[in-house]
Order: C-alpha cells, then structure tokens, then sequence
C-alpha cells in the first residue's frame, strides 16, 4: 500500500467533493480515529492508521486488500467512486435523491433516473451535482449525478431524465467478480 501522489489525493478529493462538500474532513479525522486513504494497483483504499500500521507487518507480496475499496483511477487517470463507499458517503451526502418504491428497481439494475419515479430531491441540488440515491425509507442505494437542478425537475417532463445512474447496490450481484 503506497501513499497517493499529490495529483491523485486532488483528483479523489476533487470527486468526493461533488458528492460530500466540505465533510471530507469528517471522513478523515473521525471519533474512533484517523482514517487515510492508500492506493494499489491503481484501486484506493479507505482504511484506518491503526488497521494500516498492523498490516506493515505483512508483506506487500501477501496483501490483497486493506480497508474499503472506494473506487480505483482509469487509464485516463480519472477516479470512478465504487459502489462500496457508499456506506461511509451517505452519511455526509449535501444532494439527495429519494426514489418512489415503482422506481427503484429499474435504477439497481443500472438505469438512469426520470421525474415519474422522482420521490424528493434536495432543495439546493444543482445541474450535475453530484447525489446519493436513497429509498423512500432512507435506505441508500447508490450515486448518480443530477441531469437537472431543483428547479428544473419541478418544471420538467414526467419521462424526462433527472439524474444519471452512476452506480448502485445491484453491482454487488451484477458485478461481484470486479469488486474488491
């Protein structure tokens, strides 16, 4: 597990603050800790000081994983956010988008988001904002990124597209194979 280069640390924090603002800081210095974030084989990793100092005694060669996954940098050297950092993003979402019941279905299988299933929305979203996808019971589904701002959904087509799909809980069954 290396330390992330300068440009990386920009490019991962620049994509976490579309989705979290200014609450980095309170994925980082938590109550329970001091949480950093690692990188191998172009895949970053969130883990704890504590967790990290124990796995120095492991060698690289035998260390597969180490902490959540939360996404990994392209060829092009862009970061894609995985589905398992949704659980730690949640909690801190500025912009969210609660799905009625009809429509979450077709959202975990990887569509994109139009205003008929549109529950609630944030009241300060912005056009390509970045957002957490939740139930209408509060249960996160996943993240997308809003094709229209507040006020344009109200406004907007019952089969106009309101966010795009980013990723979803459903990649954990789709997809299992290419999580970490």
């Amino acid at each position: 597990m290396k330390r992330l280069s300068e440009e990386r640390t920009k490019i991962l924090f620049e994509k976490l603050c579309k989705y979290i603002g200014s609450n980095i800081k309170l994925l980082i210095e938590r109550p329970d800790g001091i949480y950093c974030f690692r990188e191998k084989k172009d895949r970053v990793f969130y883990v704890s000081e504590k967790v990290l100092k124990l796995a120095e005694t492991v060698g690289p060669d035998h260390l597969i994983s180490l902490g959540t996954c939360f996404g990994k940098f392209t060829k092009s050297n862009k970061f894609r956010l995985n589905i398992t950092a949704l659980n730690y993003l949640a909690p801190y979402a500025q912009c969210k988008i609660w799905l009625k019941p009809s429509a979450e279905q077709q959202f975990l299988y990887g569509h994109h988001i139009k205003k008929s299933g549109l529950g609630r929305i944030s009241e300060s979203t912005e056009k390509y904002q970045g957002v957490v996808i939740f139930s209408m019971s509060d249960i996160p589904l996943g993240f997308g990124v809003a094709a229209k701002s507040t006020a344009e959904c109200k406004h907007s087509d019952p089969l106009a597209i309101v966010c795009f799909h980013q990723a979803d809980i459903g990649e954990y069954i789709r997809a299992e194979e290419d999580l970490l």
